[in-house]
């Protein structure tokens, strides 16, 4: 099963369909399982698009290494306090003297955090491209 019919499938509410098929074949696919295991159900989903995040953190004027810190303790905290959607503000870069450093560094860390889900740029209000909001997976 490729990626696009996952995400047709997913959209069309066939989750069900899905987790059964995921394990019918001895032979799954293992990104459409972590797929399944990591994407939110689309009425949650929808909700938490909309919410205003648990928590925020603001890592402007950080070195490299303690924003990757920073980023580090405060998923630690919010999973462990079970948290579901955070906002991290990072900045356009508009003040570097060469390129925009932290927005790279949010990226790189949501990628590699165990924690980190779904993920994306805030609406023009709150930070547009400067502002990242994130959903913490949960433990299902």
């Amino acid at each position: 099963m490729d990626f696009g019919t996952i995400l047709d499938k997913w959209e069309k509410g066939q989750s069900q369909t899905l987790k059964t098929s995921l394990h019918d074949n001895e032979a799954y696919n293992k990104d459409a399982e972590i797929l399944y295991k990591t994407q939110v159900p689309g009425e949650h989903r929808r909700s938490l698009l909309s919410k205003k995040p648990d928590d925020m953190l603001d890592i402007h004027g950080l070195t490299r290494d303690k924003a990757w810190l920073s980023l580090d303790l405060f998923f630690s905290r919010a999973k462990n306090c079970g948290y579901e959607k955070l906002r991290i503000i990072h900045g356009k870069g508009n003040h570097s003297q060469e390129e925009a450093v932290l927005g790279g560094i949010v990226r790189d860390f949501i990628e590699q955090c165990p924690y980190a889900g779904e993920s994306g740029h805030e609406k023009h209000q709150n930070g547009g491209s400067g502002a990242t909001w994130v959903f913490i997976k949960s433990d299902r």
